[in-house]
């Protein structure tokens, strides 16, 4: 297995998987849509996504969004997106993603990753947490639905 930088050579095989990921989270299926927005994605170059390679098959992708901490003034990356498909998992694949994504962040100069997930995703969290993530006790979180 490696793990690579996305480009569009990658667009369709990351777009069924990308669709995979929105289904996970109670989507409708959209390939379509998906292979559009990851398209965007890559062209504007205004997200990095690292995808696991598994015997030339595409098995899973982080993405990331950059952002900035004002008050350190250096340059934090947002996780925002996580997907190993069901037929590779159990084989570490998240776990180097996770480690490949990390490694990428600090090699960018950022001074952290922040991520959320699901409070009932359990299996992300044991691996966020099994990471040395600590879930954020300090600030509270907000979003408003436009």
């Amino acid at each position: 297995m490696e793990i690579v930088l996305a480009n569009l050579t990658h667009l369709e095989a990351l777009a069924a998987l990308f669709d995979g990921y929105r289904v996970f989270y109670q989507q409708p299926s959209d390939r379509q849509g998906a292979q559009q927005f990851l398209q965007a994605r890559l062209e504007k170059g205004d997200s990095t996504i690292l995808v696991a390679v598994v015997e030339g098959q595409l098995a899973g992708f982080t993405q990331l969004y950059p952002s900035f901490s004002s008050v350190s003034m250096k340059p934090i990356w947002i996780l925002n997106d996580l997907f190993v498909a069901e037929a590779y998992r159990g084989r570490g694949i998240a776990k180097q993603l996770m480690t490949a994504t990390e490694n990428f962040a600090q090699e960018t100069g950022a001074i952290r990753i922040g991520l959320s997930t699901q409070v009932t995703n359990t299996s992300a969290q044991a691996l966020y947490e099994a990471r040395g993530y600590v879930r954020d006790t300090e600030f509270y979180h907000y979003s408003l639905s436009l």
